[in-house]
């Protein structure tokens, strides 16, 4: 925490935006430094995310992809995929976003695709909610995986992002 609330308010922004690409989220949490320790900016960060406007959120979920699939996954694992992903964009206008941390990697495909089948039935507005609640579920592990944020490194459980993707994950 001492590098994080230590670095200057564009380093700290710059960070925090790989975690959640919001600027209004990032700028309110690194406006608030210093931050004691992880446990206390988990919870600013999740009270700022539940602040989250529209706008803020749909910012947020233009920048989010799902996680690949491991390299030996079946052909049909890929087609179901793209198709259900395809439809939930279809229907809501955004990226699927589901968090998988803790979930072995044996089991995430069959858990996304019941995700998305599943929220597919949600109305728009309903599932904005849920998709809120998995980024603010992403963002909590992506912040304690920052170096330094329990005083050490820790390695990233969930996949890292396409290279072409505007805010690598943090390493």
């Amino acid at each position: 925490m001492a590098r994080f609330n230590a670095a200057s308010t564009d380093e700290a922004i710059h960070t925090l935006l790989t975690c959640l690409n919001s600027h209004h989220w990032a700028h309110r949490l690194a406006s608030h430094r210093p931050y004691p320790d992880l446990p206390s900016l988990l919870a600013a960060a999740d009270e700022a995310a539940y602040d989250l406007s529209p706008d803020d959120l749909t910012e947020a979920l233009a920048t989010e992809v799902l996680p690949p699939l491991p390299e030996d996954t079946y052909a049909a694992a890929h087609t179901a995929l793209s198709a259900a992903t395809a439809a939930y964009e279809r229907r809501f206008g955004h990226a699927f976003v589901i968090c998988l941390d803790g979930m072995p990697a044996n089991e995430a495909l069959d858990h996304v695709l019941a995700g998305i089948r599943s929220r597919l039935t949600n109305d728009p507005d309903e599932e904005r909610l849920v998709a809120l609640e998995e980024l603010r579920l992403l963002t909590r592990g992506r912040l304690t995986r920052l170096p330094g944020a329990r005083g050490t490194a820790r390695p990233a459980t969930d996949h890292p992002r396409p290279a072409n993707h505007p805010n690598p994950p943090p390493q």
